[in-house]
């Protein structure tokens, strides 16, 4: 009777684990996507940089996400674009600012609730760098409305 209980306990926690991956790394796949995007919509060589400099972060935590994953389930995930990316660069930056923020506060409630280091360590590496990047999106946010 118990080691049931522990077993579904253990299952319920893996399941949620795997779903709370799997959305982000739809979450990285979406900014992947669209900060290409953004990239050639802004209207400034230096941002262009910086924004691409940000994708490739981006491509870095989805990689990360992906490994997990795959050490979990033996399977790599089947990313999802779940919603269009923005057609313009003042609504591109609203987007990254509100995503980046969603994001930060996301990942560091699933690695506050892992129990695996690796997994702890990866979330909180990513959202230090999501936090990075929403001042950066914000900045240019800013710079565009003057």
């Amino acid at each position: 009777m118990y080691g049931h209980d522990m077993y579904e306990g253990d299952w319920n926690r893996q399941q949620d684990m795997l779903n709370k991956l799997e959305k982000a790394i739809n979450g990285e796949y979406r900014a992947i996507q669209c900060y290409e995007k953004l990239a050639a919509l802004v209207p400034d060589e230096k941002q262009r940089k910086q924004i691409i400099e940000i994708r490739e972060d981006e491509i870095k935590h989805f990689q990360a996400f992906t490994r997990i994953y795959n050490s979990l389930t033996g399977m790599q995930p089947q990313p999802k674009l779940t919603e269009p990316c923005p057609d313009s660069y003042a609504a591109g930056l609203e987007f990254a600012v509100q995503d980046e923020q969603e994001t930060v506060d996301f990942y560091l409630d699933v690695a506050d609730g892992a129990a695996d280091r690796t997994i702890r360590k990866a979330f909180r590496r990513a959202a230090a760098d999501e936090q990075n990047h929403a001042v950066w999106f914000l900045f240019y946010l800013v710079k565009l409305k003057g």
